[in-house]
């Protein structure tokens, strides 16, 4: 093993010592002598925060900001994520606090659906795939079937976003104004439904969905020497944003994992491995000081990371990986959510802001908050299952 060292950083606060190779086989080290962290603990924390300070207990959708209950426009698609975090702690503790929420969810959402205020349809697909995604999990944790007729019916409008006019390929952003726009953010998950609804179903067309939206987004939007995953093509003017976003390397990683699952092809797992580690060691994804995802900012981008590591988390228990990588991945994953419960949130409030480096100031939203609590929902849950 090289014994090149990039940078060391002692900090005293959260007690924890880096070392940073070039090689693959080199790790961080990682040491804490600070206190011992009960992690189903600190997802109860978190979750309690999420459900205490966003849930509108009567209208029965998440708000924006904490205890603004008289929001009526808190977005549509951070409800599937914040939703996530709710079947993740139901899962881990089977608490019927947290399942008797999902009928309410499921009815509560559509009047803060801004396309129809009257069902799950919406122009975006990708704001469609989340919700689908979420669908199919409350199907999975309850085998109750309205989830998944729910599931169905949007993956069928889904399906209709796929257009080769631009592109040659791909599901469109946008159903009215964007079609042109091909994105990783609807690319991904959509070949995520495809495989996970074939992983119920059976159906051979599934599989076909999965593998050909995934295979178009290979081709167009990532790229393999490195492992990153570009934002989006213009399909008007083929131009390719290289834009690298820590979601959209977990959904093309979470897609190409999906396809492994349900095929066995080894490639499936390389290309999701080289996503992975591309997220958690170039400089433009990273906060190379604390060796934690950067802060990708406010809004939509609160949610980033969080998305990222929904998918991470399960790269990490596949017994097929590397263990030089699962080594890798486990040394930052398990970095990023100590340096969060030790100095990116306030142990009065549990929010999470921004950054995973330091506490929110003021206020927070709602994408910022539900990324933190996947995160340490997510360190339950790896810590619960790891063999």
């Amino acid at each position: 093993m090289k014994k090149i060292i990039k940078y060391i950083i002692l900090s005293i606060f959260g007690g924890v010592l880096f070392q940073s190779c070039n090689n693959i086989e080199d790790k961080y080290m990682y040491n804490s002598d600070s206190y011992t962290i009960d992690w189903n603990a600190a997802a109860d924390s978190a979750t309690t925060s999420l459900v205490s300070r966003f849930w509108n207990t009567t209208g029965h959708y998440f708000v924006y900001t904490p205890d603004n209950w008289s929001d009526t426009n808190p977005g549509y698609w951070p409800q599937a994520h914040a939703m996530d975090v709710i079947i993740d702690a139901y899962i881990r503790t089977k608490d019927t606090k947290y399942s008797q929420m999902f009928d309410q969810w499921y009815d509560g959402i559509k009047t803060v659906n801004f396309s129809t205020h009257q069902d799950y349809w919406n122009a975006y697909y990708d704001d469609m795939s989340w919700i689908c995604l979420t669908m199919i999990r409350l199907y999975d944790v309850t085998k109750t079937d309205k989830y998944l007729n729910t599931a169905k019916e949007l993956w069928g409008y889904i399906k209709s976003g796929w257009d080769e006019t631009y592109a040659n390929g791909g599901i469109s952003w946008e159903y009215y104004d964007h079609k042109w726009s091909k994105n990783a953010c609807t690319n991904g998950p959509a070949s995520i439904i495809g495989s996970r609804m074939y992983a119920i179903t059976k159906d051979e067309s599934d599989k076909e969905w999965a593998s050909k939206i995934y295979e178009w987004e290979k081709a167009t939007l990532y790229n393999p020497a490195t492992g990153a995953v570009y934002d989006n093509i213009n399909g008007q003017t083929n131009e390719l944003s290289k834009t690298t976003l820590s979601y959209n390397q977990g959904t093309f990683l979470g897609a190409a994992y999906e396809l492994y699952k349900i095929t066995g092809d080894i490639t499936y797992l390389n290309d999701a491995r080289k996503a992975a580690y591309y997220a958690i060691s170039n400089s433009s994804m990273i906060d190379t000081g604390n060796n934690v995802l950067r802060d990708e900012g406010d809004g939509d981008g609160g949610l980033f990371k969080g998305i990222f590591m929904r998918y991470f988390v399960q790269l990490m228990l596949e017994n097929n990986l590397d263990i030089v990588y699962k080594n890798k991945f486990e040394t930052f994953f398990n970095n990023n959510a100590e340096t969060l419960w030790r100095k990116g949130v306030l142990k009065q409030d549990i929010l999470f802001g921004t950054s995973w480096t330091t506490p929110a100031v003021g206020t927070t939203q709602l994408t910022s908050h539900i990324s933190g609590c996947t995160l340490i929902e997510a360190k339950a849950y790896y810590q619960n299952n790891k063999k």
